[in-house]
């Protein structure tokens, strides 16, 4: 009888087969909630909000990346995951 996962171990999963997606999705929602945050804030001028809506999401993005990077180490250095994506098989690797 196969063991149903839980809600979080299959966002994980979907999380560690898309990182990149993951992290643009975290990259946008960063600059536009910081924008948003900023454009309520008076006495600024638009060009210094947006800069500033773009390192804050720059900062976020870093540190999504740094996420996506330790949970690959952790993955490889456990072996919870293959070395190679599924899309590319071992057998094709190999040099000639």
């Amino acid at each position: 009888m196969a063991e149903s996962k839980t809600k979080m171990a299959e966002i994980r999963e979907w999380i560690v087969e898309h990182k990149l997606r993951t992290v643009g999705c975290l990259w946008l929602s960063g600059i536009s909630g910081s924008i948003a945050y900023n454009w309520s804030k008076p006495g600024m001028k638009t060009s210094v909000r947006i800069i500033h809506a773009r390192l804050h999401a720059q900062a976020l993005t870093l540190a999504a990346l740094a996420g996506a990077a330790a949970v690959e180490y952790y993955d490889h250095k456990t072996g919870a995951t293959d070395r190679y994506p599924k899309f590319l098989k071992p057998d094709n690797l190999t040099k000639d």
